[in-house]
């Protein structure tokens, strides 16, 4: 089997492609014959040992991946040799083989390609615990997703719409503007690359009211962070909910007077934790979601593909914030 390894810390340059034994599945586990891996920002932070999980070196970075069942552990009976499969793996994704616990493997649809079923459960599984288990979001109320083009914020729109919410994304360039507005956002902000300066904070979480109706948005789904999060929570309406999904702009500092002045929540979405606390709920939002892509109200927007001995390409793209929608790695 072939894997691109991080062997040291560094950015996507470090990453080697290399030979190695293929491996065998042990008991409950399941070895797949990887068809598509799907990139995720958490990707570019964990070859810099700057995420959370910390796996020993040497490995392979990729959460999600879509293949088919290639070898059974002992005790596996949930699945069989030649099933199509997605799994999210927390790593080693980035490789032909890879080997996973049975219980965090799902069959897929026959109708469903690898590439899709490969993007499909971190950003929308995050998106769909956030907006329907933490925000509670009704029909009629306004949502705004700050970092809406990436793939968090893309399945955010797409499922903030199936929810019956009135969707504001807030991007930094006309291109992923427009991108939004084909997904279905209603409205769209265009907000500067600098948001450093006061003055420029005050402008953007006005022009979030006036989006809004002048009484602020209902809920703010922020994949950003950074000095965008001070201003959109400024923008909440009274008991207003302000999502925490992530800070590649950094981890903000944001005032508690505020959440008392607008009776409004700050909410943490820990989606990985979520899916071993929670498991009933997990399963129950994974048939949501397949539901809702049988039905046509979501579908994985796959804007880059690259072959495996590219995945460093792949992620630079991904940490230069030049993805729209989802980046795919083909295996085959």
């Amino acid at each position: 089997m072939k894997a691109m390894l991080s062997t040291a810390p560094g950015g996507p340059e470090t990453l080697e492609l290399t030979e190695l034994p293929q491996p065998e599945p042990k008991k409950g586990q399941v070895r797949i014959r990887v068809r598509a891996a799907g990139l995720n920002f958490p990707d570019t932070l964990i070859i810099k040992d700057l995420y959370q999980m910390k796996p020993p070196r040497p490995f392979a970075p990729g959460g999600e991946v879509a293949g088919e069942v290639a070898a059974l552990g002992e005790g596996v009976t949930n699945l069989s040799v030649g099933d199509r499969v997605l799994a999210m793996t927390g790593f080693g994704g980035f490789a032909t083989d890879i080997i996973v616990d049975s219980v965090r493997v799902m069959k897929i649809p026959d109708a469903m390609p690898f590439d899709e079923a490969a993007c499909l459960v971190l950003t929308y599984g995050t998106s769909h615990h956030a907006l329907k288990n933490r925000a509670e979001i009704q029909p009629g109320e306004s949502l705004l997703i700050l970092g809406a083009a990436g793939g968090v914020g893309a399945a955010a729109i797409e499922l903030g719409k199936a929810a019956g919410a009135r969707v504001i994304a807030a991007v930094s360039s006309e291109e992923k503007a427009q991108f939004c507005r084909d997904l279905g956002a209603d409205e769209t902000i265009i907000y500067s690359r600098d948001m450093d300066d006061r003055a420029t904070q005050k402008a953007f979480s006005e022009e979030i009211k006036k989006l809004s109706g002048g009484d602020g948005v209902d809920v703010v789904y922020d994949a950003v962070g950074g000095a965008y999060a001070e201003p959109a929570v400024r923008a909440l309406a009274w008991k207003g909910r302000y999502l925490v999904v992530g800070f590649p702009a950094g981890i903000p500092k944001i005032p508690l007077n505020l959440t008392l002045l607008k009776g409004c929540q700050i909410v943490g979405v820990f989606w990985g934790a979520h899916t071993v606390r929670e498991p009933e709920i997990h399963a129950e939002n994974m048939a949501d979601l397949f539901r809702m892509y049988a039905d046509g109200q979501i579908k994985p927007r796959i804007s880059a593909r690259f072959p495996l001995e590219k995945a460093a390409d792949a992620l630079n793209l991904m940490q230069n914030r030049k993805v729209l929608g989802k980046v795919v790695l083909d295996v085959d």
